[in-house]
């Protein structure tokens, strides 16, 4: 097995109060380098394309826009297939000071409980260990690493400001993981998995904040305001979430009009699908489509 600093050209690091940045970048092929890091970490994939592998679990590729929570001394085994100088792989990882975590988590149980007691937030959710990126928690990494590069005087007090964001987005991260993506396995256990399998069975219809507080059994204002505080989002931008995908999904349709999946995806005004479609995908439904019949 090979060492990690033979095969690191340039390890960058940055140490502040709470915790330590590192940006890797690995310059050649490698297999089963072994690296592990002081505190639980947060690594997040910048280029290039590694395989982890982790104990416990099999191994999984890991690509640009995706993040890995790796325990304290764990020890982690990488594979770099396709690193050389001119294709560098790059990746940074954030250590994390045990004391930091506990405050951070502490305080969310202690004044900001999340929607069933019985599941408290916690960063120690192996099975949730490996992540996609949300935009928040991009834009959080993103500030960190750029006001741990600042001369700043105040830099250490505003690294621990960022760092407790980020901590905060990274647990909302994990929570959008659990119950967007696998409410399935919660649905008599935890209310807001009920409400997300609700808004998947009627996306084409309306559905009002007032129907799902009801299903979520909260109040109205309590509901949008626990659903915002647990995920990152409002109610309404994960249903305009939800409805872009299916969106997505049916503009690959070779026979699909815009006109037809604007309204089998939930919404009511052809305007509005376009001029959203438009800014969370960058094109219109009309170029999108012709780009996946392109392909």
């Amino acid at each position: 097995m090979e060492r990690l600093h033979s095969l690191v050209e340039n390890r960058t690091v940055y140490s502040l109060d709470g915790f330590e940045l590192n940006v890797f970048e690995t310059h050649q092929a490698a297999h089963r380098v072994q690296l592990r890091l002081d505190g639980l970490a947060l690594t997040t994939m910048l280029r290039g394309k590694k395989v982890m592998h982790l104990p416990g679990r099999a191994a999984f590729d890991y690509l640009p826009g995706e993040s890995v929570v790796v325990d304290k001394d764990e020890l982690m085994e990488i594979d770099f297939p396709d690193a050389c100088l001119c294709q560098p792989t790059q990746c940074l990882a954030v250590a994390i000071a045990p004391d930091t975590i506990r405050h951070t988590v502490d305080l969310l149980n202690e004044r900001y409980p999340r929607a069933e007691a019985h599941q408290p937030w916690t960063l120690q959710q192996p099975e949730y260990a490996h992540l996609t990126n949300t935009p928040e928690l991009t834009d959080t990494l993103g500030r960190l690493v750029a006001v741990s590069r600042t001369t700043d005087a105040n830099k250490d007090v505003l690294a621990s400001f960022t760092l407790q964001e980020l901590l905060v987005r990274l647990m909302q991260t994990q929570a959008r993981q659990l119950i967007f993506h696998d409410y399935a396995r919660y649905l008599t256990t935890h209310r807001f998995a009920a409400v997300v399998d609700y808004i998947k069975q009627h996306l084409a219809e309306n559905l009002s904040i007032d129907k799902l507080s009801a299903v979520a059994c909260m109040s109205k204002a309590t509901f949008f305001r626990v659903f915002k505080r647990e995920f990152g989002i409002t109610p309404v931008e994960f249903i305009i979430r939800e409805r872009l995908g299916e969106a997505k999904r049916l503009l690959r349709h070779p026979l699909a009009s815009v006109a037809e999946v604007c309204m089998r995806a939930g919404f009511n005004n052809i305007s509005y699908f376009q001029a959203l479609f438009k800014k969370y995908e960058g094109v219109t439904p009309g170029a999108y489509k012709k780009q996946m019949v392109a392909v």
